[in-house]
């Protein structure tokens, strides 16, 4: 039972940071292009194969 004196405060400090994370990334706009997504799916130049130089 001691180890959940530890553990508890643990995941609650990494719960907290993973969402001081997402709330960041929400405010620098990092999801905030999903029409360049759609265009780059489509666009022939992205394939998998690397470019030949």
């Amino acid at each position: 039972m001691n180890v959940l004196v530890v553990l508890i405060p643990v995941s609650l400090i990494l719960g907290g940071l993973g969402l001081l994370g997402f709330v960041w990334t929400m405010r620098a706009s990092q999801y905030d292009d999903a029409e360049g997504d759609r265009n780059r799916i489509l666009d022939p130049r992205w394939d998998d194969r690397p470019r030949k130089r």
